[in-house]
């Protein structure tokens, strides 16, 4: 099969200096023609700093990189959708979407475009992994109320490698283990290849989400448009991930505002905080035993601290429901 003739462009949002934005871009050097007209040639790529505060040194960037600066900070999703609107501003087909912080495997680009075309208009993902060799799960199944309430659970938490668990967390566990182009609910973030045209016809990224499950949203949007999702299993990127988190305490109380907000577009946000609620209640109780058995564990300390997660999430949704942000 050869190259696809459709036009792409590369999106690589970005918060914080260029240097990990700059080797993901010489990796895809690597991997795609420089001229512009070549086949699997980006025709624009494009560098989105979300109004980082500090100093941004363009100068690492390579020659055609074009830096992009936001006025104002507002998360991944308000990062790729200027660069969205940009790329269909000139009627580019496809957009590329890659997190900062990844290492990009040799003929990346071409492979991509080419396992993708045929079912093109389509989003399409990859593999990823970890530095040292784990999966991240890059395709799962859309959020069940049920998926994150065995998430939450702690006495679950030593049993987590057991395909059963990944199952009930919401991971794909027959694309994990397939080949070639699989259809999908959704795909990781971290690579997207984007139908341009269709993705702001559905109105793009959700904004109101900031960070994390923006892809899901955007996803679950064009499933019901008739879009297809899909994991090119044959190709695998390795991702450090949590480059813009700021924290693992920080990074869970975005996801779980994020997914308060994605069951009230899509689920139910009364299901979803009992469910965490009655979670965080069983792990009170689990690891107060825990202590009781000597191990070194706060069960009140923790139980705040949930809820705490759970009453900013009702927050950051009622938020967005005041202002009239939600579908």
């Amino acid at each position: 099969m050869g190259s696809s003739r459709r036009s792409v462009g590369v999106i690589i949002p970005s918060y914080g200096p260029l240097d990990d934005a700059a080797r993901v871009l010489a990796d895809l050097a690597d991997t795609a023609p420089a001229a512009r007209t070549a086949p699997a040639a980006p025709q624009r790529i494009l560098v989105i700093d979300d109004a980082f505060p500090g100093g941004i040194d363009a100068s690492v960037l390579p020659g055609r990189a074009e830096l992009i600066r936001r006025e104002e900070n507002g998360g991944f999703g308000a990062a790729v959708n200027t660069g969205l609107r940009i790329l269909d501003e000139d009627g580019i087909d496809l957009a590329l979407v890659l997190n900062s912080d990844l290492q990009l495997p040799p003929n990346f680009l071409p492979d991509l475009l080419e396992h993708a075309e045929p079912w093109q208009p389509a989003v399409i993902g990859c593999r990823n992994e970890t530095e040292d060799g784990h999966s991240g799960y890059a395709a799962r199944h859309f959020p069940t109320v049920g998926h994150q309430v065995v998430e939450w659970l702690h006495p679950l938490a030593s049993q987590r490698h057991r395909r059963i668990l990944h199952t009930a967390v919401g991971h794909d566990m027959d694309a994990e283990a397939g080949t070639g182009m699989i259809p999908v609910d959704w795909v990781s973030g971290a690579v997207m290849l984007l139908p341009v045209a269709e993705v702001m016809a559905a109105g793009g990224l959700d904004e109101d989400f900031f960070m994390y499950t923006e892809e899901v949203d955007l996803q679950k949007r064009l499933a019901e448009r008739g879009i297809a999702r899909l994991l090119d299993a044959d190709l695998t990127v390795v991702h450090a991930g949590g480059g813009s988190s700021g924290g693992e305490e920080r990074r869970r109380g975005w996801l779980t505002s994020a997914r308060d907000l994605y069951a009230a577009r899509h689920l139910s946000t009364r299901r979803l905080r009992a469910g965490l609620t009655a979670a965080s209640v069983i792990n009170l109780g689990w690891n107060s035993a825990r202590r009781a058995a000597g191990r070194d564990v706060r069960p009140l300390e923790n139980f705040r601290f949930e809820m705490g997660l759970l009453r900013t999430a009702r927050a950051f949704t009622a938020e967005r429901t005041r202002t009239g942000r939600t579908r």
